[in-house]
């Protein structure tokens, strides 16, 4: 099962280098990240893995940044989402995408949530292996900081030349 970024839809394709397909691994891309962790940690069935591709992390921004993100959205919803897409390509050039409904809520979900240690610890001891890939050019999230934070509890795994998207430099997918 793979969950989507925020405003976004069937961009599963971007991560099919490090994608494992199994009835068994829950996956997610940045907002998507946070809802497959959510439901790894609440199912009372398998989940052998569980793979966060730039899992939202905004846990060490200030929350003046966070406001203005949301009211940004707020004022123009179309315009924060055309920007916000931009940067999550950057440096490189943006790709095509397809989008979806996104509501202010999700987006105080992904600007709020707190990945927490002890969630992390109760996901590993029901035997839930956790990848974690991030970009070392993610002009979104804190890449550093969600490196040091996830390595303790995950298999991570940082691209260097990679944007939000983990695409680089030379990746010629479309």
């Amino acid at each position: 099962m793979f969950y989507s970024g925020f405003a976004l839809e069937n961009e599963a394709h971007f991560f099919d280098a490090w994608f494992s397909e199994s009835l068994y691994t829950v996956s997610g891309f940045s907002y998507g990240a946070i809802v497959a962790f959510e439901k790894a940690l609440a199912s009372s069935t398998r989940v052998d893995t569980l793979q966060l591709f730039s899992p939202a992390f905004f846990q060490n921004r200030s929350e003046k940044y966070k406001k203005l993100q949301l009211m940004g959205y707020q004022k123009n919803s179309a315009v924060y989402i055309e920007k916000f897409t931009q940067n999550c390509f950057k440096p490189y050039p943006l790709q095509a995408l397809n989008y979806s409904e996104h509501t202010l809520q999700e987006l105080e979900v992904l600007l709020g949530y707190v990945w927490t240690r002890e969630n992390l610890e109760t996901l590993k001891a029901k035997g839930t292996k956790i990848e974690v890939y991030l970009g070392g050019q993610d002009k979104i999230n804190d890449s550093e900081g969600a490196y040091e934070f996830f390595k303790a509890f995950a298999t991570v795994t940082l691209i260097k030349d990679a944007n939000h998207f983990l695409q680089g430099e030379t990746d010629e997918r479309d």
